[in-house]
């Protein structure tokens, strides 16, 4: 923007005075031929001037001094011939002076110094450029910023131009300027030095033109206002066409313009030192500039990309990419920052940061975007370990979440292939020794081809038809000798394959798996040995396909850490399975190996093992048929898991049956077991808990009695009615004591259910108990056809998944077996009811007798009559209350006689003056079985005849 004239100071003035400077304004010294555009002349502005630029010079005598004043008498005007030089500025050059201003033809300077542009048409003036203080008054270009003003001297030193802008520079108008010498308004220094000889100094720079051509320069110049303003001084030599010379002065601010060299050299050292790859593009997305640190990363020289765009520059695959970023930033103006690509050449694996912006002028239009690109290989393969690290990590915690509860080598082979699946390899398989799965022993010798291998757990990243039908899991996989899997098996080290071809030469050439490898297209391959204390177990098969890249030395250890980790959980699920059926083989040892179907009564009965692998526990059940025709049923748990409860529970088993056989009553049965508990213990600091119950049920009389140790109460389903539970005296568990035990007699409908059963069927985590004794009564309560279905729906209410635990269930049908003898007409069972008098024996034969004749049992009376007259007898010779007597038919014959004296008799050996003391050694050597048990206030001793091998004929 051009400053108002100023006018300059008085002490400026009156410096020009004495230095001779006139007042006429029309001198001809300060007049150049038609400057009008310079100062002022005549009213057509084109004062003539005395004396010409070719006469001055020596005439000054070499002083330096202004001329005098031009309104002196004998002055003469200066000459307007050829050699007149053309007004400055604003009137162009013409032809014949092309070099007067040192521009080509049609060019000249502008009011700043600089050029507008070509030559206006008319009078040879330019073409205006665009008024300042236009929109916001801001600078539009370099030269806005540092102005240039223009000078020019003839030969001798004396001005004959003065631009405007040297007017706004230094405040000096041009009337007081022209036609003086130019020593007139320096200060005495030169380049920050005094100078003595200002004038002397002032010829030598001249004469240094006149003979050079050129000087430059910083000089102090004073102001309109007596103030120092520093300049940078360019001087060069003109010729004009009639071959006068003259002395074109470039004046500059020094200040900006070191600034903007500063800035400029700032700029250039940017962008051609930067170790970034800097690039500005034009409104096309071609290339304007780049430097040469983008080149060398493209690998093309500048040239080959300057007026090309991007696209055309890179390679295909990487050109579409950066392009389509170019056009939505230039479309946008929404800035890209730190980008991160991949490389542009393939050949080279690596990664760039990218970072585009739009560019605006200073008057904001758009001109382009600027780009800085970063190789950043270094930098994304760190954060890339970073990110493998964190992967790694996060696939360690996931694998051990997976596996480490789980004891089942199956599901564990399986989870870790699942796990390895896409995050290390694109297909996985494990393969493992059977020992490992069964639980046996493992191997303690290398391994040799004759050792079978087994494919647990496979997975992978897609499905593929022909692998899936060569590969199943539960293959049996040969490992022939001289394959890697055979070396990795023998060594337990790992190995990389990296190609197909290798993976080909170590195993069969016609192996069907291989085929599937190459159509996967598998590249690279890793056997990882699972190990555990030293002996390997398997391998894992790590696969990778595709584009992805080969296994590094990096992934090898950590799929060695994998293993590791993987084989402990293997080992430990095969030692865990070993232990599970060494527990399970004892408690199924333990348990009645069959179950018997007494007379009178439908058994069935399930038994579920514990699902957590050795957590067997103490529960069992058995069906023992008591010697005088009754059942006894029972059903316990012991306390704890393992082997020591399925320990106990078989001691347990063995007293309670032992005890039984003594036709003890239920409550005096269990309470012998009770006292037994230390016995039966492991050991002192392992006392005996456990709970039973203990039912007998009599099939002729269909009578039942129960007593608990602190055990669930049993369900009864009679005919008719609901299911419900009976109410029994709780009792204390075995071991515990304090407590005695009582016990209930029922009578009870046929085709009665009774269910005893552990608390693993109803207890639950979710769940109170009453909810799950509540399933098994609706479950009872509904049409049954057998006593199989039964159990099967009782053992379908078990809840999936609730704590695993032990189940055992015993359900017997009450009364429902018929006599195998039975005859039309005849009696199953009859009894009677004799005094105590000596007459009783004598009854008791007749009795006896015809009842066995009406049975068809003849052949059974003269035993079953001598045996029970020695019973009859010893009963009413110790007993003053009635005797009961009852014959019994079934499979067998049995004979029962009651008395109220608790006492057992006691069988001895009489001597042979003894009268008596043989009744119980006849009845021990003619029954097939005889017994005694308590029963009420009494006891009843009975014996048991065999029936006769033919179907007995009725009499007559």
């Amino acid at each position: 923007m051009r400053q108002p004239r100023r006018k300059p100071s008085a002490a400026a003035r009156a410096r020009l005075r004495r230095g001779g400077v006139g007042r006429n304004r029309s001198s001809p010294q300060g007049r150049m031929p038609g400057a009008r555009g310079a100062a002022a002349g005549g009213p057509d502005g084109d004062a003539a001037t005395s004396g010409s630029p070719r006469g001055s010079g020596p005439a000054d005598g070499g002083q330096g001094g202004f001329e005098p004043d031009p309104g002196a008498p004998g002055s003469a005007p200066f000459s307007n011939r050829s050699h007149a030089v053309q007004p400055f500025p604003g009137a162009a050059p013409t032809a014949s002076h092309p070099r007067a201003i040192g521009g080509g033809p049609g060019e000249g300077p502008d009011r700043s110094g600089g050029f507008a542009g070509p030559a206006g048409p008319a009078g040879g003036r330019l073409r205006p450029g665009p008024p300042a203080g236009g929109p916001a008054d801001q600078p539009r270009s370099l030269l806005d910023v540092v102005r240039v003003a223009i000078a020019v001297l003839d030969a001798s030193g004396r001005v004959v131009l003065w631009s405007p802008a040297a007017e706004e520079l230094l405040g000096w108008p041009s009337e007081l300027l022209i036609g003086r010498r130019i020593d007139s308004y320096l200060v005495p220094t030169y380049q920050g030095e005094p100078v003595p000889d200002l004038a002397g100094s002032i010829r030598q720079v001249l004469g240094h033109v006149l003979r050079e051509g050129g000087w430059r320069g910083s000089v102090v110049v004073r102001d309109d206002h007596d103030r120092m303003v520093e300049l940078d001084a360019r001087l060069s030599r003109l010729v004009d066409g009639d071959g006068v010379t003259f002395l074109l002065v470039r004046l500059a601010d020094a200040t900006k313009l070191r600034a903007v060299e500063h800035d400029l050299a700032l700029q250039d050292a940017l962008f051609e030192q930067s170790p970034l790859g800097i690039a500005v593009f034009d409104r096309r997305l071609r290339y304007v500039s780049l430097n040469e640190t983008l080149a060398r990363m493209n690998g093309l020289p500048i040239e080959e990309h300057l007026g090309r765009t991007a696209g055309e520059t890179l390679p295909e695959q990487a050109a579409d990419e950066i392009a389509a970023i170019q056009r939505q930033v230039m479309a946008t103006g929404e800035p890209v920052v730190d980008l991160t690509v991949a490389g542009p050449h393939s050949d080279r694996h690596g990664f760039r940061s990218v970072s585009y912006a739009r560019l605006h002028d200073r008057a904001g239009k758009i001109i382009g975007i600027t780009g800085m690109i970063m190789d950043v290989t270094d930098r994304y393969r760190a954060v890339a370990k970073v990110e493998q690290a964190r992967r790694r990590l996060a696939l360690l915690n996931e694998l051990g979440t997976r596996i480490g509860d789980l004891l089942d080598a199956e599901r564990i082979a399986q989870e870790l292939a699942d796990a390895l699946v896409p995050t290390l390899a694109d297909y996985a398989g494990v393969v493992l020794l059977p020992a490992v799965a069964n639980g046996d022993d493992l191997p303690r010798h290398p391994h040799h081809q004759l050792m079978p291998m087994i494919l647990m757990g496979m997975s992978g990243i897609t499905d593929n038809p022909l692998a899936a039908s060569v590969i199943h899991r539960g293959d049996s996989i040969p490992m022939p000798e001289g394959t890697v899997f055979a070396r990795v098996l023998r060594t337990g080290v790992t190995e990389l394959l990296d190609s197909l071809e290798a993976v080909g030469a170590s195993t069969q050439p016609d192996d069907p798996r291989l085929r599937a490898a190459y159509e996967l297209g598998l590249h690279s391959m890793l056997v990882v040995p699972l190990r555990a204390r030293g002996i390997v177990l398997g391998f894992m098969l790590l696969c990778r396909a595709g584009r992805r890249e080969a296994f590094d030395r990096d992934e090898t250890a950590f799929a060695d850490e994998l293993a590791d980790r993987a084989g402990a959980s293997l080992d430990n699920a095969r030692l865990y399975t070993r232990e599970r059926a060494a527990a399970l083989m004892l408690q199924r040892t333990l348990l009645p190996k069959t179950v018997p179907q007494p007379a009178g009564l439908e058994i069935g009965y399930r038994y579920i093992p514990g699902s957590s692998g050795t957590e067997v526990g103490g529960d069992w059940f058995d069906v023992i048929p008591l010697p005088d025709g009754r059942t006894a049923l029972v059903v316990g748990d012991v306390m704890g898991h393992g082997l020591r409860a399925a320990a106990t529970m078989g001691r347990l088993r063995t007293a309670v049956r032992t005890l039984a056989g003594l036709g003890l009553p239920p409550e005096v049965l269990l309470q012998h077991v009770h006292d037994l508990a230390d016995d039966l213990a492991q050991g002192p600091d392992d006392a005996l808990m456990a709970t039973c119950i203990y039912a007998v049920y009599d099939p002729p009389t269909r009578r039942l009695t129960l007593v608990k140790a602190g055990h669930l109460p049993p369900v009864l389903a009679v005919p008719g009615k609901g299911a419900v539970l009976l109410d029994l005296p709780s009792g204390t568990p075995l071991g515990v004591g304090g407590v005695p035990f009582e016990s209930v007699e029922l009578t009870v409908p046929e085709g009665t259910l009774l269910l005893l059963y552990t608390d693993g069927l109803v207890e639950s985590r979710t769940e109170d108990i009453d909810v799950g004794t509540k399933r098994l009564c609706d479950v009872l309560d509904q049409p049954l056809g057998s006593v199989e279905e039964a159990c099967e729906r009782i053992v379908d209410t078990l809840e999936r998944g609730q704590e695993p635990d032990d189940v055992a269930l015993l359900l017997a049908r009450l009364g429902t077996a018929a006599p195998v003898s039975e005859q039309p007409g005849a009696a199953r069972q009859v009894g009677w009811t004799l005094a105590a008098d000596p007459a009783a024996p004598g009854r008791a034969r007749r009795l006896v007798r015809s009842t066995l004749a009406d049975w068809g049992l003849n052949v059974l009376a003269d035993t079953a009559e001598l045996l029970v007259s020695e019973l009859v007898t010893n009963a009413v010779r110790y007993a003053d209350a009635p005797i009961g007597l009852r014959l019994m038919l079934d499979e067998v014959l049995r004979v029962e006689v009651a008395d109220p004296l608790p006492d057992p008799p006691r069988q001895r050996r009489a001597a042979r003056t003894d009268e008596g003391g043989r009744g119980l050694e006849l009845v021990h050597s003619l029954a097939d079985n005889w017994g005694t048990r308590v029963e009420g206030e009494g006891k009843v001793v009975w014996f048991e005849q065999s029936l006769p091998m033919s179907p007995p004929v009725s009499p007559g």
